[in-house]
Formats: structure tokens, sequence, C-alpha cells
């Protein structure tokens, strides 16, 4: 089934998109090549100890030259003269902001479709407000139901969850929509649900599904791996026309959360990496986004298409000769161990979830042995998608078994996600030299839910123990994992700084972090993380300058409003790129 995925996916690749959206004529060229250019700024929050704070810093050639005052650049200015450049003068100059794990087509994809989450979207394609109640879902769905008119393809709505929404599955949806294809993609991306006439439309019957644990066929239920049996059927998810646009749509997501910095974590989740690295690639560079995005391969991609480990190896080198200015391959690779946090399908250790069920194992444990300890051996940082305590119990024992078979100082294997770990775990992986790539909107969207139906509060209000961490003096970044959590910096910070969930419960107060280590985890921390720290992650000289230009200081605003300060836009290695340069008309 996954070769009728590839030859969707190559479509793309055979496609010439017409940019749309950041126009190269309309970006601002702040400076020309050798140019020594001088940025003031009413401050610059340097994330660096020996220098704090900053006035001015001057830029050439795509990297930061100096920092400090004009005063103490005069040397600089004397010497090599310089262009002074008071654009930034009454607002804040940040280190780009990084966001070290996102899934670029899922965006690509999901942005084709209308949200109803529980939480409230803000997308290039429109808002999006939520609705956390059945009854606000049901009459969410109906209406949009009501208005699809296309009927080449099935009505689909991103972010459906039955502990907000109640349960919606095969009958219920037939029952309420008899004859029109519907389907829901469950807020964990990870899940679909369809209903009778979605099945017909789609040519989907019994009899290919049967056997596939990860199926449900009298619930109309593709989760996990289930799902590479469904979206075979769903080509029109890569027409190049949609799903070019849906890429473009992730470019503006990075730059209006002031991201110059992505770190994608899977590339080939669809089954054809080399049309989808095309894709990006394509669309990067033709439309000069001013941020870069650093791609990983991942174990089920290769495992899925029959890939051996030394093939794998070889074809990752390959990748990496095709590296561009804007997207590469640098040496990491990640491993799947458990299931989705949002579909109840991490592995608990006892006494488990309340309600008895079972989360999922994505790759047997021997397997991820073999992979790790190939990757480990050619020097990989190799990163573990690890969410409930009994995922981060075999990552624990998987690094022990690494470190016993070649010993390696400064690996910084990490642990993505970061649901749920036991505060012995936390420093077992600190003493283990790991780091954690955490998602904090984890415990913003699922706290309350997780400690009334599944953990207990006990549990539930202690998901994402980031101040464990910060006492443990453990590095972690903040990620989104694009679209578990708004592609936004800051909104992280702000839910990793005040740990108040969605229904406004402040959940787990020992947990919160501070301020500055909440900016560390999407600057300098993050850039430490992804093993970046000597290129990005603060402004000092030598380091690309990558600049996040914000209109308010977060250390003089009240931590309830971090969320909402206000990003003018970025400077992309030297240039400018003010959000208004997104432009979404053709």
């Amino acid at each position: 089934m996954r070769s009728t995925i590839i030859a969707c996916i190559g479509l793309l690749t055979a496609a010439v998109l017409t940019p749309t959206i950041l126009h190269a004529e309309s970006i601002d060229h702040g400076r020309s090549d050798g140019e020594l250019v001088i940025y003031t700024a009413k401050k610059i929050i340097t994330m660096e100890p020996a220098l704090p704070k900053a006035t001015a810093v001057a830029v050439a050639d795509g990297r930061i030259v100096a920092v400090g005052s004009l005063n103490s650049l005069q040397s600089w200015i004397d010497q090599k003269g310089a262009r002074i450049d008071t654009r930034f003068a009454d607002k804040v100059i940040m280190p780009g902001f990084i966001d070290p794990h996102v899934h670029p087509s899922l965006p690509a994809v999901l942005t084709q479709f209308p949200f109803i989450a529980p939480d409230d979207w803000s997308l290039p394609t429109g808002e999006f407000p939520g609705a956390k109640t059945p009854e606000a879902y049901l009459k969410r769905l109906t209406q949009l139901v009501g208005e699809h008119s296309d009927k080449t393809v099935p009505f689909i709505a991103w972010g459906y969850h039955p502990l907000w929404h109640g349960e919606l599955f095969r009958d219920e949806l037939t029952a309420l929509f008899p004859d029109k294809p519907v389907m829901l993609w469950h807020r964990s991306f990870h899940e679909i649900i369809a209903n009778d006439a979605a099945l017909t439309m789609l040519d989907i019957k019994e009899a290919e599904m049967v056997g596939n644990p990860l199926i449900n066929w009298s619930k109309g239920h593709f989760f996990e791996n289930g799902l590479y049996a469904l979206i075979p059927k769903m080509p029109f998810l890569f027409d190049p026309a949609r799903f070019g646009k849906g890429m473009e749509n992730f470019i503006q997501m990075v730059h209006q959360g002031g991201v110059t910095t992505t770190l994608d974590m899977g590339t080939g989740v669809f089954g054809n990496p080399d049309a989808e690295i095309g894709m990006i690639r394509h669309t990067m560079e033709t439309l000069q986004a001013p941020a870069r995005l650093i791609l990983t391969p991942i174990i089920t991609d290769f495992i899925g298409r029959g890939v051996s480990i030394e093939d794998a190896l070889v074809q990752v080198d390959k990748w990496r000769e095709q590296n561009s200015h804007r997207v590469m391959f640098d040496r990491r690779f990640k491993l799947m161990i458990d299931g989705a946090i949002y579909s109840g399908l991490a592995q608990f250790k006892f006494p488990g979830y309340i309600d008895g069920h079972s989360g999922v194992w994505m790759v047997p444990t021997e397997i991820l042995q073999e992979w790790a300890q190939a990757f480990w051996d050619e020097g990989y940082q190799i990163h573990a998608h690890t969410n409930g305590d009994g995922s981060a119990e075999v990552l624990i024992d998987l690094l022990k078994t690494l470190q016993k078979n070649t010993p390696t100082a400064d690996h910084r294997l990490a642990l993505e996600h970061f649901a749920y770990t036991t505060e012995d775990q936390n420093r077992q992986l600190a003493e283990l030299g790991a780091v954690v790539s955490a998602n904090p909107y984890y415990h913003y969207m699922l706290s309350d839910m997780y400690s009334d139906q599944w953990l207990g509060a006990d549990r539930g209000n202690q998901m994402v123990r980031l101040g464990s961490l910060e006492r443990l003096g453990m590095p972690f970044a903040f990620h989104s994992d694009s679209p578990m959590a708004p592609l936004e910096p800051l909104t992280l910070v702000s839910t990793a700084v005040n740990r108040v969930t969605i229904n406004g419960n402040l959940n787990g107060p020992n947990e919160r972090v501070s301020l500055e280590a909440g900016l560390r985890a999407i600057t300098i921390d993050a850039a430490w993380v992804m093993g970046w720290e000597d290129e990005i992650g603060s402004i000092r000289a030598g380091k690309k300058a990558d600049f996040t230009i914000l209109e308010a200081d977060p250390y003089r605003v009240n931590l309830k409003r971090l969320k909402d300060i206000k990003i003018w836009g970025t400077v992309f290695e030297g240039t400018p790129a003010p959000i208004e340069t997104l432009d979404t008309k053709d």
C-alpha cells in the first residue's frame, strides 16, 4: 500500500509550482554582501551571560560581526565603515527563534481543510475558534459539511477529540450525514474516522483491511500505522496545487511565529522521502523563505519501505550531498517508541490508564536497538519519540546499552515530546547525558482531561515536568510538533511558565519554569539540544545573523501576556523579513 502513497506523492516532484506568498522582490534586503550594517534597537536580548543586553549589533555576509552599543562598535565603524540601520530603534531584538520539532508535510496536508479543534487556531487560511463541547463541535461540523461543495473529495476536518467532542465514529457519522462523505482527522493526526459514504467514495473495502490490528473497521477508525492502509485511497492530498499551497502555509506559519530555524522530525512520513524532500526544497528555496529547515530521517519510513540499515545509511549520505542553502540534512536519526499522547496511546507503567486501555509500541525494542546502534556508531545524534513513562524506561535502557557498547561523550540523545516521566527517570536521563525536546502545550491541552479520565490527578497534573529539568540543570528545548501545538514559540514559553490549562486551571505549579529558562528553550538551549549552538541561538560575534524582532520586551510584560507579544518579523542571515512581506494573494 505504501507504493500507492509513493505514486501519489511522486506527482509533486513533476509539478512546476508558482510561488504565491513570499515574493523575492518584496523581501527587504537590508544589507548587501560584504557591507557592514549595524542594527540599533531599544534592547537586544543576546542570551549570552557575559553580555546579556545590548543596543547595537553589526552584521556582514550573513553573520554577526560585533555586539554592544554604537559607542563600543565605533572601532568597527572607523576602520571598516558601516551603514547604521535604525528601523528597530523602538523594538526588541532576540536571537532567531528555533522550533526543533516540526513536520512540514503535516501542515501542508492539514491546512487544505478546516480546523475544528478544542483550542483556537489562527492560520494563514483563516481563524478557527475552538469547540470544547460535543454541542459546539456538532454545530460547527454540521455547518461546514453543509457548506462543502467539492464533490471530488470528501469533507475533512482536523481537530476531533472524543474527550471533548464525544464519540463520533462510523455509525454516528453515517447517521448524521448519510449521503455526504465525511472524515474526521483526529487532533493527534495519528487517526482518521470515516463514515459509510466516505468509505464508498474512496472505494475502501473491508477485505482489504482484514487482519490489521490498527484498524477498527466497524468504527471506520484507522490509527497509527493503520493510516497507511487509508492514505493511498486519498491521492487528492498530494495534488501538486493543493500540497504546494499547503507547504506555503507552513512557511508562512514559521515566519509569523518568528522562527528562523526549524528541525523536521520525520522525513518521509507519507512513504516517499525523495519526493517530500524535493517538494520542501523547491518551496523553501523558490520562495526564499527567511528560515532554514534541517531534515531528519525516521526509522518507520525505512522499515515501511523495506530498506535495510546498510542501505538506509547510504541513502541518508546521498540526501546530505543534495543539501541546499535553506534545506539540509546533518547527522541525526529519529526513533519511534510509543504512540500518540493525544490518542491515549502512549505507554505508561503501572498503574497505567484508569479505564484499563493500553498504549501502542511503534517499533519492537530489539529493532529499535539494532537501528539505534548502527546510527549511533556512525556518529548520528539520536532522537526518540517518547511520550509515557513506560517508553521513557525503554529509552533509558536503550541509552545505557548504547553507551555500554560504544561509549560516546557529548552524545545528546534527545527525548522528544516528554509528555510524562517520573522524577527518578529525569535524574537518570540527566546523569546519562540526555537532553529533552519538550512540547509544553501537552500540559495546556491534556492535563485536565488526563487527570479526570485517564491517569488521575497525581500524574495528570504533572505532565511535562519541566521544573524538574530546570532544577536538575538538564538542557531542554520547546517544540510545537506542528500542528500538535501552534507554531508559536512564545505561546510555548507562556504555557511552560504559567502552567495554566485550556480550562484555566493551574496544574502542577512546582513544574513551572522560570522565564529565563523558557526563553532559553526557544533560543540557545534549543540550539544546544540540536547541536547547533556554535551557529545559532544567541547573539554573539561569529554566529549567523538570525534575529526575531519583537514589539515588546518579554522580561517586562506580565507573564500571562507573553503569547500576545507582537512579532514584527525576523532577520535571516542579516536580511530583514517583516511579517507584512507575506502575501497570500496570488
